[in-house]
């Protein structure tokens, strides 16, 4: 008869792996110290993630408590302070001197990445104390004449434990951005304040991100590089709009990146040299991984270049199957970190393909950006530019608006000189003082504008709307139809010209 298998009890904690190294990193606890040295407000975020104790290297607790005490006093934090309040503790030779605070300092992440880096540390921390939880109930379960429920209840107590660590450390993350709500209502800012554009007209908004889309061969990348030279303070304007200038930009080449320098290479000169090399980089070819794995990634990568924008050419080179709604959540999530940090964002996006028998001045809509409805919908302003590969005029229709919408624009491409102007032949009050005495309907400046025998209902209502907004600034008068099915007539104001004598 076959012999009964032997039992064989589990192995002691050591075969398992737990006696290797414990998880840590110490490259994340040098950058987080560093940043700290560098910046001492970066010690009240870190703070909120950290404690003393999760730090892996006993140098490393003692250099942290340092920090927060020159904090405390509101004294510099820089590795000459920070060797002086750890001489006077007895602890500069045992953490490695002045030589490893000024390696650390070299080690500093800025931005938001330091508080990308303390997660790491406190990920760790919680690793090795989940760790030492195990070997405690592995330990406490293999002992002689061991005893379930004790066991048990050791286990209940030592997860508890864990979990109220992961809620309660010095705010964690589940705190570090929650504010009460009086603050949330008084302090968020209720006006947009625009990038490009101008108040209550705005292309672009301050915390809101900008996506322009099109087809290829219409000019989006024409566009962004005109506002990235604004940005960088080399021009004022962008089609009659002013942009605001900016400090850095990070602009994320992933697409044709040698067709892209040939193209800045129309519109930088050798007096720019020093600009460009000091506020613009560029991010070359694909990403190390697709935003829609890794959200943070887009943050981090403005945290790493201290950029405050980042432009994206494209979006379908930086994120993975368009069309999937989690690919376009996952992304959106990538968005609002970045622009949580603080960080513009400019995005170019394309269009889905067209029938050949689309109009090319016709108003396009939201559904025709390609992908999933979330790029769209997570964006604060969208510019659609219509129109077919090489034209030398495109029109720019805004889709989603901030406050007033912008246009329609009819813009003409300088391909040999890589600028932009807005055609004023196609300016509502061009049109109305070409009309003369007999004025325009809405309905006939809707034709005129978007090139349509029969143009749309919202088109004419958009017309209306322009029209109204001239009267109202003094530019024209209001004659309202006295029946019989005519219709109200705007007439441009006459303009007087006074002789100086």
């Amino acid at each position: 008869m076959a012999s009964t298998p032997h039992f064989v009890p589990p192995k002691l904690p050591g075969a398992i792996g737990v006696t290797a190294t414990p998880p840590h990193d110490a490259e994340a606890e040098a950058a987080v110290l560093g940043a700290c040295m560098f910046q001492s407000a970066v010690i009240d975020d870190v703070r909120r993630i950290v404690e003393p104790g999760d730090f892996y290297r006993p140098a490393h607790t003692t250099i942290w408590h340092a920090l927060l005490e020159l904090r405390r006093q509101e004294a510099p934090t820089d590795a000459i302070a920070l060797s002086h309040q750890l001489k006077s503790t007895g602890d500069l030779i045992r953490v490695g001197g002045p030589q490893y605070l000024h390696s650390l300092a070299s080690s500093a992440a800025v931005g938001s990445g330091a508080s990308y880096y303390a997660d790491i540390i406190r990920s760790h921390a919680d690793l090795r104390v989940l760790q030492a939880t195990a070997v405690r109930v592995l330990q406490g379960a293999t002992a002689p004449g061991a005893d379930p429920a004790e066991v048990r209840s050791l286990l209940a107590a030592s997860l508890s434990e864990a979990a109220d660590r992961a809620r309660h450390s010095s705010g964690g993350r589940l705190q570090r951005y929650a504010v009460d709500g009086w603050s949330f209502v008084t302090d968020t800012p209720t006006t947009t304040e625009p990038i490009w554009g101008t108040p209550g007209k705005a292309a672009w908004a301050s915390s809101e991100s900008l996506m322009l889309v099109g087809p290829p061969g219409v000019g989006e990348s024409t566009i962004a590089q005109q506002i990235v030279l604004a940005r960088l303070g080399l021009i004022a304007e962008v089609l009659d709009m002013p942009v605001r200038q900016g400090e850095k930009i990070l602009y994320i080449a992933a697409d044709r990146p040698s067709q892209l320098a040939r193209a800045f290479t129309r519109v930088v000169h050798q007096a720019d040299r020093d600009i460009l090399r000091q506020r613009l980089v560029f991010w070359s070819g694909p990403l190390p991984s697709s935003l829609n794995t890794e959200p943070q990634l887009l943050a981090e990568l403005a945290a790493e270049h201290r950029a405050d924008t980042v432009v994206i050419d494209s979006l379908k080179d930086v994120v993975g199957k368009l069309t999937d709604d989690e690919a376009g959540l996952a992304y959106n999530n990538a968005r609002q970190q970045l622009l949580r940090d603080g960080v513009e964002l400019l995005e170019l996006h394309h269009q889905r393909k067209q029938g050949p028998d689309a109009s090319r001045t016709q108003r396009p809509v939201l559904d025709q950006a390609y992908g999933s409805a979330w790029f769209t919908a997570g964006a604060g302003s969208v510019l659609f530019l219509s129109g077919a590969a090489g034209d030398p005029v495109v029109h720019l229709h805004h889709l989603k608006t901030i406050d007033d919408e912008i246009g329609p624009l009819p813009v003409i491409h300088d391909h040999p000189r890589g600028t932009s102007r807005v055609d004023t032949s196609l300016d509502p009050l061009t049109l109305l003082r070409q009309a003369g005495a007999n004025g325009l309907t809405a309905r006939q400046l809707a034709t005129q504008i978007t090139g349509e025998a029969k143009p749309i209902a919202a088109d004419i209502a958009r017309a209306r709307r322009r029209l109204e907004n001239l009267t109202k600034s003094g530019h024209a008068t209001q004659e309202t139809g006295a029946g019989g099915g005519q219709a109200t007539r705007w007439k441009a104001v006459a303009r007087h010209i006074s002789a100086v004598s």
